[in-house]
């Protein structure tokens, strides 16, 4: 695809719908990449929408945060459809009877299965992947393995001559470990290889994937421990900062994320080869890629990692322009969106706009009683990505039931004056038509607020460490009624 080509992708008027995998519906415990994830881009495609948003997939620690991941590249083999393995050969139909909570000892039965069978293509196209990914997936596969062989603790627990890569102990390791590497491997395989198929199937119903990539990387993660030169780390490999945001309006001590911050000047050295490698991976699974906190590539805030709250912070510069002009050289078809939301400076801006990256509008945040508020609907310009609301906010008609008096009223009043409506407002419809409506080229709606779904339903509650990510829905909730509506609501706007 040529450059000209795929910058097009965004300078239409197209619609999506924002659905992470695991709140497809599923008999199991998580959504995955099997049958219902087709349905879902065939549903799309009945509505008119061209394109799918899901939140990080890549593999998560056990708060199943998407934000918070043991690996950079690596897909979250709880996506793997097991279905899939079975239509195979590689599973029984027996292995999937009664209610699955962890996929590991089937995937390690399918990769027995696997390296038994005839078709000797299949387990071509495994080393094939091997070799082409063994850049991140041997690192990958070893620190993994040696998490389990630790009971799960972080590499910076583990005995010293693990923590700190001693040459001869990873090389018995790798040995005495081999066969659950392999499988590890074997999962990452199976993951690209589901992802895509369906990535191609879409690309048959015009729907592309949108995908999302959290600025920093966990401290417990495969690239920390394999390339801690790259990271701001002291000289035991203890976080000397970490990340997080500032005090604001949502909350008077700030976030402290505790993420290692990079160390810019060694990934400088190296010509940014760890983040092209990083954006080439999320290139090849996503037409699109949204770049969470993006201005933490222009200026990050950094906490002293004995600081309980994000409030004794600083903000450091950020060589975001050499990072970026790196990676659009390496990768000219790569298709970004900064998630330009919280405190954005004059610079922040000046970087996006020199890279043409439309940044995000969020409809729930328009209506504070200013007029000069970024986010009204006719303030968004064509360069932007316009949501209702996103995996952070509350669901549309649980952000409107939440509203007082005075604010409800400016929302009736704006609904009044800007869009003449005369009827009895109605939510979510009426913020679905203001996103449709807006000059943004992408206009993303959740699926919850398709569904008209109260807060009971949101995915994730910024702050909060419990009770976060496990939406899901199902078919029965959509009816005829709302899916013929987001239908001529699509069409009506001119969008695809």
């Amino acid at each position: 695809m040529t450059q000209h080509a795929h910058v097009s992708l965004l300078n239409q008027r197209r619609v999506g719908v924002l659905l992470h995998i695991s709140s497809l519906p599923s008999a199991n415990y998580v959504g995955d990449l099997g049958v219902e994830a087709y349905h879902f881009v065939d549903f799309l495609h009945s509505i008119g929408a061209s394109v799918w948003q899901t939140l990080p997939i890549n593999m998560p620690h056990a708060d199943n945060s998407p934000y918070q991941c043991l690996s950079a590249h690596a897909g979250n083999p709880d996506f793997i459809s097991l279905e899939a393995l079975q239509a195979q050969g590689l599973l029984a139909k027996d292995d999937l009877t009664g209610l699955i909570t962890n996929k590991s000892h089937l995937i390690a039965k399918a990769y027995q299965a696997f390296t038994q069978a005839e078709d000797k293509k299949q387990q071509q196209s495994f080393t094939k992947f091997c070799k082409k990914h063994a850049h991140w997936l041997k690192d990958l596969a070893l620190f993994l393995a040696l998490r389990n062989k630790f009971n799960q603790a972080g590499w910076q627990y583990w005995p010293e001559h693990y923590k700190n890569r001693d040459a001869k102990t990873l090389k018995l390791a790798s040995k005495e470990l081999a066969q659950e590497i392999a499988v590890i491997q074997f999962a990452q395989f199976l993951f690209f290889s589901q992802w895509l198929s369906l990535k191609a199937y879409a690309a048959t119903k015009k729907v592309y994937l949108f995908g999302d990539i959290p600025i920093f990387v966990a401290y417990d993660s495969a690239e920390v421990w394999a390339q801690p030169h790259l990271f701001k780390l002291d000289s035991d490999k203890n976080m000397a900062v970490v990340a997080g945001v500032p005090p604001d309006y949502f909350s008077e001590t700030g976030q402290r994320w505790g993420n290692p911050h990079y160390n810019w000047d060694a990934m400088a050295v190296e010509g940014y080869a760890w983040w092209i490698s990083r954006m080439a991976t999320q290139s090849e699974l996503f037409d699109i890629v949204r770049i969470d906190h993006f201005r933490g590539l222009e200026a990050a805030w950094e906490i002293p990692s004995n600081e309980n709250t994000a409030i004794n912070g600083q903000w450091v510069l950020a060589p975001g322009d050499a990072l970026l002009a790196a990676i659009t050289e390496a990768l000219p078809n790569i298709c970004l969106v900064a998630e330009d939301l919280g405190i954005i400076t004059d610079e922040v801006d000046a970087l996006r706009n020199k890279y043409n990256l439309p940044g995000m509008k969020i409809l729930q945040f328009a209506f504070s009683g200013t007029e000069d508020n970024p986010y009204l609907p006719h303030h968004i310009e064509a360069n932007s990505v316009a949501y209702t609301g996103t995996h952070d906010n509350d669901t549309t008609l649980g952000w409107y039931n939440a509203l007082n008096e005075q604010d409800r009223e400016y929302v009736h009043a704006y609904l009044r004056e800007y869009r003449s409506v005369e009827h009895e407002v109605v939510m979510p419809k009426d913020l679905i038509d203001l996103a449709l409506e807006s000059q943004a080229n992408l206009a993303i709606i959740p699926m919850q607020d398709i569904l008209e779904l109260d807060s009971s339903h949101r995915m994730n509650t910024p702050g909060t460490s419990s009770g976060n990510w496990h939406w899901r829905f199902n078919w029965q909730q959509l009816s005829t009624t709302q899916q013929e509506y987001i239908k001529a609501a699509i069409a009506r706007t001119g969008r695809h």
